[in-house]
Order: structure tokens, then C-alpha cells, then sequence
């Protein structure tokens, strides 16, 4: 009975009091999801309504599943969804082994001052304005008077005309997002190669390890969880294209809609002249739902493989 009665003791309430410092310091995160994430919620039901600001959302006439038509008739949602996840797997897979090996690199720099100053240079791009970001592309690209195109001429080749080839902007997309996110997401992985115990890595060093074998042994097996961790986190957000990315460097430029078109772009070009709200609820619980799929399918593999490194 006692036994019994110390293990209702230590109950949720219980580690809520004995955490108390914890939890207060992870309060502003608790009531940041709840607000933006949990309260808007019965929104969801604007998606099978025919929304009207007037009646208000549950008072508006329902329509099923009417408001999805949209992206099935289009003809469109297969590309659309196979650009949207082609182009953030890459970004994820792409993304996450450059921002480990940055990171890498950077804790094998024995200058302080020159790691703060490539820190400081890899990160300024994650703060440049997509708008910019797309005005330095076109300047780079511009078939008349872009910077690549003069390159050319002055080596007596022929001008190249990227905004008539769709096939190539794939690879240009990529590069550009790389290029910005890179240096802001190797901070986590540099953060945690900073947490690695400095007596392992220093017994290595004494045992004779060379760079490459400390790299090999101690590092990546020590960032092995929170490259997990981060995978499974950004796959739930693999069908949410980035819009800022996409419209500032392509526009409306039809010519290279089949390589880049993702479903932002293509919900936005279709509601630009008259916003639906309903519409856009559709789409963005299509994409919540597709994304709760890949966390839970990606979730059960990871806890298939190794139990230790699911999210739950």
C-alpha cells in the first residue's frame, strides 16, 4: 500500500513541482505553441465551408469536400506535390550534411578569430530578404546584361538564356537555398560538437587518433541523435514549400512552371485575383495531413531501427 501510494505521489503534478525552475524556463515556448498552434485548430473547419466574414466560420454553409477540388481537378496535384517534396528533400538532405560538415569544420579551426569571422560571413545570408535574394539571382542570370552572361561574352562563348530553360533551375533553387540556410543551421550541430566531453576528445589525441579518426569515432556518433532528431522534425514540414524562395526567383514565368512549381505558387497565382479563404484552408490542411504522415510513417522507422532515438 505504501509502495502504491509514493507512486501516485509522483505523478505529472508531482514532476511539475520538482521541475518548476525547467518548467519555467520552458514556459514562453509552451504558451508560443499553444497560442499559434493549438488555439487556431477549429479553424481547420473553414476547409469544408464556403467561408463568409460575415457569418463567421461555423455559421457559414458547409460544402464538404468541395473546397478540395480545387488542387485534385486541376490536373496539377501530383506535379505539384512531387516538386514540393523533391525540392525540400533535397533541401533537408543537402541542407543537414553541409550544415554537419560546417560545423565540423569549423571545431577543427585553431584560429578564434578566423572561426568568428567565417561564422559571422556564412551567416549573413540566412538574414537577407528573399526579395534581395531574387534581384541577385536576375543580375546573375539576366540574359542582356546579367553578370554570368558578360563573363561569357567576354570569353567569346555564346549567352546562355536560363529563363527559357526549365531544366536547369532545379540545381539553381537548390544552390540559392543552400547558400542561405547553410551557415544559420550548422549553428546546432556546432553547438552540440561544442557539448562533446573534452576529456574523451583529449584521450583520443593521447591514444594517437588523428583528425580524421576523432571525426569518424567521437563526433559524428555524438551528433548521431541530434541529426535524428532534426530530420524527423523538418520532415513535417517536407510538403510546405518555400514561397519567399520560389516567387522571387522564378515570378511568373511560365516557361519554367513544370521544374518549379510547387504548391504555394500555384495556389497563389490561382487566388491572386480574388482570395479564398476557404481554398487556402484546403490546401494548407492537404499539407498538414501529408506532413503528419511522413513524421509518423518516419517515426516508426526510426523506432523500428534504433527506439532510442524516436521522437516518442
Amino acid at each position: 500500500m505504501k509502495a502504491a501510494q509514493k507512486k501516485k505521489k509522483k505523478g505529472f503534478f508531482y514532476n511539475l513541482y520538482k521541475y518548476r525552475t525547467l518548467t519555467l524556463m520552458c514556459l514562453p515556448a509552451i504558451i508560443f505553441f499553444f497560442a499559434f498552434n493549438y488555439m487556431p485548430l477549429p479553424g481547420l473547419y473553414v476547409a469544408f465551408v464556403n467561408y463568409n466574414m460575415k457569418s463567421g466560420i461555423f455559421k457559414s454553409p458547409f460544402v464538404g469536400l468541395k473546397n478540395f477540388e480545387f488542387l485534385a481537378t486541376s490536373g496539377k496535384l501530383w506535379a505539384l506535390t512531387r516538386n514540393t517534396l523533391l525540392y525540400n528533400l533535397a533541401f533537408i538532405v543537402l541542407g543537414n550534411l553541409l550544415a554537419v560538415c560546417t560545423a565540423i569544420l569549423l571545431n577543427e579551426m585553431h584560429s578564434k578569430y578566423f572561426k568568428k569571422v567565417s561564422q559571422t560571413v556564412m551567416l549573413l545570408p540566412h538574414f537577407i530578404s528573399q526579395v534581395l535574394v531574387g534581384v541577385l539571382v536576375y543580375n546573375l542570370l539576366n540574359y542582356d546584361t546579367g553578370l554570368v552572361n558578360g563573363i561569357l561574352t567576354s570569353l567569346g562563348l555564346e549567352k546562355w538564356q536560363p529563363y527559357a530553360d526549365p531544366n536547369v533551375w532545379p540545381f539553381i533553387i537548390v544552390i540559392v537555398s543552400l547558400w542561405q540556410s547553410v551557415g544559420y543551421d550548422s549553428i546546432v550541430y556546432f553547438a552540440a560538437i561544442c557539448g562533446i566531453d573534452a576529456e574523451m576528445v583529449e584521450a583520443s589525441k593521447i591514444d594517437g587518433a588523428n583528425g580524421f579518426q576523432r571525426i569518424r569515432y567521437i563526433i559524428l556518433p555524438s551528433l548521431k541523435p541530434t541529426i535524428i532528431i532534426l530530420l524527423l522534425l523538418a520532415v513535417g514540414g517536407i510538403i510546405k514549400g518555400n514561397f519567399g524562395l520560389f516567387y522571387n526567383i522564378i515570378g511568373n514565368n511560365s516557361l519554367l512552371y513544370d521544374t518549379t512549381d510547387i504548391i504555394e505558387t500555384f495556389v497563389y497565382r490561382s487566388t491572386m485575383v480574388e482570395f479564398n479563404f476557404s481554398t487556402a484552408s484546403a490546401v494548407g490542411l492537404y499539407q498538414s495531413l501529408v506532413g503528419f504522415v511522413m513524421v509518423m510513417a518516419m517515426n516508426a522507422l526510426v523506432k523500428k531501427i534504433d527506439p532510442e532515438y524516436s521522437l516518442f
